[in-house]
């Protein structure tokens, strides 16, 4: 079975759809990276995922559930995990105090250890505010809290952004890594050929619909769609 499965799905904000006939898929263990121009429409795409829009109808299923009218916390329980491009650490509260916050966790003191042991740079941090980490260390924070409640599903929004190159291939190279622990990755990215390079999948949105989806290696060596969509990345 698949962990996502999206058909026909239209979204957007009042009485403007902004997505239309959407349709993808996300199996177990699979990296799929979702790429397109600014303004294609990825952010609304993964709100809509998120159920953090009012405007939406068609299939969006999780592991053969729907999640429409489905509240975005209790997508948390289901056993998706959502980490947004900003926002996504309490900067006031301290290493620490941001992974003991986070909801749908069983043994806490466990989950902990494991994201101390799997982010070793936290380990030294646990007591510093996480509005004090560099980027590169905020980003792992946010993974870390995006992986205390075991999801069987993470949807990750930019997560390179602002990054300096150095840090974007560590944060790519942990990403690639999220299937060995049991995860299933969304992967909303700009840098659509790093992105790519390192998925089984990959979607190009353009104007609110799907261009194309293949296996990420077909759409690396398809010249057309790389010089129209996956920028300079």
């Amino acid at each position: 079975m698949s962990v996502l499965v999206v058909e026909g799905m239209a979204a957007g904000y009042g009485d403007v759809d902004i997505l239309s006939d959407i349709a993808l898929r996300v199996d177990p263990l699979e990296i799929v990276t979702i790429a397109g121009t600014n303004g294609a429409g990825k952010s609304t795409l993964v709100k809509g995922l998120m159920g953090l829009l009012t405007r939406i109808r068609g299939k969006v299923e999780f592991e053969g559930t729907s999640l429409l009218g489905v509240a975005a916390e209790r997508r948390i329980h289901l056993g998706i995990s959502y980490v947004p491009q900003v926002n996504n650490v309490f900067p006031s509260l301290t290493v620490l105090e941001n992974l003991e916050v986070v909801e749908g966790v069983g043994n806490r003191a466990r989950q902990i250890a494991k994201m101390i042991e799997r982010f070793p740079a936290l380990a030294a941090r646990r007591a510093t505010r996480a509005g004090a980490l560099s980027g590169g260390e905020r980003q792992q924070l946010a993974f870390a809290r995006a992986l205390m409640p075991a999801p069987r599903l993470v949807i990750l929004d930019e997560p390179t952004a602002a990054l300096s190159p150095a840090l974007v291939t560590g944060v790519l190279e942990t990403i690639r890594g999220l299937p060995g622990l049991g995860v299933s990755v969304l992967l909303v990215e700009q840098r659509a050929r790093q992105a790519l390079a390192i998925s089984d999948q990959g979607c190009i949105l353009d104007s609110g619909k799907v261009v194309i989806a293949d296996r990420a290696s077909a759409l690396l060596a398809d010249e057309r769609m790389a010089e129209l969509y996956l920028g300079e990345h």
